[in-house]
């Protein structure tokens, strides 16, 4: 079991994913945090230079473990995960008398994908109960047996379940599998094995979870001061990754119109200028809807519209 002593209450210990595209995201996100950590080659833990926090290594599926189980104070791991070990652990969020020893504390909006039934092509219009009492091929085997137990007939509760940890996706060929339940993103993986979606199991994306914070089993106080600022921080960063600051000059006539096409996240900033008549608005808008919002602008009567990038917020 892991062992891990700070040398001081105050410092968070700290759980990220060790490798692939998750861990990659984590550590930029970190960064653009203003968190300096440096990982060696090699090395799990890794004291953070400018901030209360020790950073542990771990495979993104052990991390919920980890923190249940009071090794780690918090962590970042996809909400897949979590929900498997809960499942797994014979405990849920939903259940009235059940008090989970953790808890999400912020939802990332990264590593979104779903956790679906796959099976060949030609075998999906069949839908998921066709499969129950068949062999399934998953690396969630806690998740795939509470779904396909949720079928009715005999069959459910004859499903093998069977657990790999890579390469779901080529079960079928190889004829160990009927279909499997795995992680579609953008679903190429799955398209190139021949498979298609038989149904949705789950919607999984990247969170921060931490102990349950209760009187007898939680973060101490210093802690989860710490905790917060960092999720603050975080939030700040995401935020500016999701967002750009728009500036437009535009003539008195057209000010309202423009505003209303673009009215900031709580007004915009509206400034006289020298050249009598004539603004010029300042406005945070999504990034997703920069372009489109320009394009009416543009229409409406604004001109020497600039988009600038942001980096850090607090908003």
């Amino acid at each position: 079991m892991l062992q891990l002593d700070s040398g001081d209450e105050n410092v968070l210990v700290f759980a990220v994913p060790k490798k692939g595209r998750l861990n990659k995201e984590v550590m930029e996100m970190l960064e653009g945090a203003g968190i300096d950590a440096k990982r060696p080659e090699r090395t799990d833990v890794v004291m953070c230079n400018n901030f209360p926090m020790k950073l542990v290594f771990l495979p993104a599926c052990d991390i919920p473990m980890y923190i249940m189980d009071g090794n780690v104070d918090a962590g970042i791991s996809g909400s897949d995960m979590l929900e498997e070990a809960m499942v797994d652990a014979g405990l849920g969020f939903g259940e009235q008398d059940s008090k989970p020893p953790l808890k999400i504390a912020m939802k990332l909006g990264l590593g979104k994908c779903d956790l679906c039934v796959q099976a060949p092509r030609e075998q999906c219009q069949l839908g998921p109960a066709a499969f129950a009492g068949k062999r399934i091929v998953t690396s969630f085997p806690a998740l795939t047996k509470k779904y396909f137990s949720s079928f009715s007939g005999e069959n459910s509760s004859k499903t093998k379940v069977k657990v790999v940890s890579g390469s779901v996706e080529a079960a079928c060929a190889l004829g160990l599998a009927d279909a499997i339940v795995d992680l579609v993103e953008t679903g190429g993986t799955m398209r190139a094995a021949g498979l298609d979606i038989v149904s949705k199991v789950f919607s999984s994306e990247a969170i921060i979870m931490q102990q349950t914070a209760t009187e007898e089993n939680g973060l101490a106080s210093s802690k989860g001061d710490n905790l917060a600022l960092l999720i603050k921080r975080i939030d700040g960063y995401l935020t500016a990754r999701r967002h750009v600051l728009l500036v437009f000059n535009c003539k008195e006539e057209n000010l309202v119109r423009c505003s209303t096409i673009a009215p900031g996240k709580r007004s915009p900033t509206i400034t006289e200028l020298q050249e009598k008549g004539w603004y010029s608005v300042s406005v945070l808008v999504g990034k997703s809807q920069v372009h489109r919002l320009m394009d009416q602008l543009s229409e409406a009567g604004a001109q020497d519209l600039v988009c600038t990038g942001l980096v850090n917020t607090r908003m």
